[in-house]
C-alpha cells in the first residue's frame, strides 16, 4: 500500500522557493489509481514521490512499509516508473538489450533465466518481431510499449505512469491503455486523458499543489471539469 503522510514539497530556496505540494495525506490500497490536474498542479511531483525520484520536504511517503527517504533502493525495486517520453528511458541499442538492461544486477538469475524472462516480455508486449531492431527507430507506440516492458521485466509490485499516452495517436493510446488494464501490478496513472480513468478504482484531483478531490472516476472528473471552468 502507498501511504503519503503530511507531505509538503518545496522546490528552491529563499526568494526562489516554490511550494508544489502542500499537506497531502492519502492512503492508496486500490489496484488502479489515477491522478489528474492542470499543468503545474503538483500531480507529476506526487508521482515522483511514490518511487523516491523526489523526496518530500516535510512528511513521509511509504510503499509497502518502505520509506522513500530511508529505503530508497528497496523502494525503486518495488516501484517501477515510466516517463511521458519513452526516449528518456531507452538506454540500449536494441529492443532485446534494452529490456535485459533492467536485469543486469540480478545475481540470482542465470543467463538462461534472464533470456527466458526477456523473451516472455517481448511476446507479451508484441515486440518479439522487433527484438533485434534499433530501439530508437521504433514507432511512438512501440517505444512506449518497450518502456513498459523494460520496467515490468524487473517485476515491480507497483507501476507509476506519468502521462504515458501524451505523445501517442488514438490507436496507440488504446493499445497502451489495454496493456495497462491487463497488468497485475498496482498502477498509479498520471494523465490528462480523462477517458482513460473511467475504469479506475479511484481518482485523485490536484489543484495548485493540493489534493482537492478523492473519489470515484465520475465524481472526480466532474469535479475537475468544474475546476477548469
Amino acid at each position: 500500500m502507498i501511504e503519503v503522510s503530511g507531505v509538503t514539497h518545496v522546490y528552491g530556496e529563499g526568494t526562489q522557493a516554490r511550494t508544489v505540494l502542500q499537506d497531502v495525506d492519502v492512503q492508496l490500497p486500490e489496484r488502479r489509481v489515477a491522478v489528474v490536474g492542470a499543468n503545474g498542479s503538483g500531480k507529476s511531483t506526487f508521482a515522483r514521490l511514490v518511487n523516491g525520484l523526489v523526496l518530500p520536504t516535510r512528511g513521509t511517503v511509504t510503499v509497502d512499509g518502505l520509506d522513500t527517504r530511508k529505503d530508497g533502493r528497496a523502494v525503486r525495486r518495488t516501484v517501477g516508473f515510466c516517463f511521458t517520453n519513452p526516449d528518456a528511458q531507452i538506454v540500449m541499442p536494441t529492443v532485446r538489450e534494452d529490456i535485459a538492461f533492467g536485469l543486469r544486477r540480478r545475481r540470482d538469475l542465470s543467463k538462461a533465466e534472464v533470456a527466458a524472462r526477456v523473451d516472455e516480455v517481448l511476446r507479451r508486449f508484441e515486440l518479439a518481431d522487433h527484438a533485434d531492431h534499433p530501439a530508437h527507430l521504433l514507432s511512438g507506440g512501440q517505444k512506449q510499449l518497450l518502456a513498459l516492458a523494460s520496467v515490468l521485466v524487473t517485476e515491480p509490485s507497483v507501476l507509476v505512469l506519468d502521462e504515458p499516452t501524451t505523445l501517442l495517436d488514438l490507436r496507440n493510446t488504446h493499445r497502451v491503455a489495454g496493456f495497462v488494464q491487463s497488468l497485475d501490478q498496482q498502477v498509479v496513472l498520471v494523465t490528462h486523458d480523462l477517458d482513460l480513468v473511467d475504469s479506475f478504482d479511484r481518482v485523485l484531483v490536484f489543484d495548485e499543489g493540493r489534493l482537492v478531490h478523492d473519489g470515484r472516476p465520475s465524481e472526480a472528473v466532474a469535479h475537475y471539469r468544474a475546476l477548469m471552468r
